[in-house]
């Protein structure tokens, strides 16, 4: 199973393993204040991809097609994570306002449809 949260919201037992899944550390996080197992960056949109969407609901569907357009080319990258989420609970942190859009909730998505896929 996988969540989503804002890294500003304590850490909970119901977290399971919690990674951050964004390429910038979150302002006014310290590091070591930040409960995680993992710093993903490399699942984070990329930096041209993240600075034109902008968090603009508007863009919301081409970001989520774009974003997966770039995840399908690194399958190295999600595969470990997926893997984990079908074991055990894993939370994506993000640090967004907007808790409907944004690259967290995209990959979400995205790794669920592609646990759908490889259900046996």
């Amino acid at each position: 199973m996988i969540a989503v949260k804002r890294v500003y919201v304590p850490a909970g037992p119901a977290d399971g393993k919690r990674y951050l899944v964004e390429r910038l550390w979150p302002r006014g996080i310290k590091k070591d204040a930040l409960h995680l197992e993992g710093w993903l960056r490399e699942l984070a949109p990329s930096t041209a991809l993240r600075q034109w969407f902008h968090h603009d609901p508007r863009r919301w569907g081409a970001f989520r097609r774009r974003y997966a357009a770039e995840l399908t080319q690194h399958p190295e990258a999600w595969r470990p994570l997926l893997r984990e989420a079908r074991r055990r609970r894993v939370t994506l942190l993000f640090s967004a306002r907007d808790t409907e859009h944004n690259s967290a909730v995209a990959l979400k998505a995205y790794l669920a449809a592609r646990a759908r896929r490889t259900a046996v």
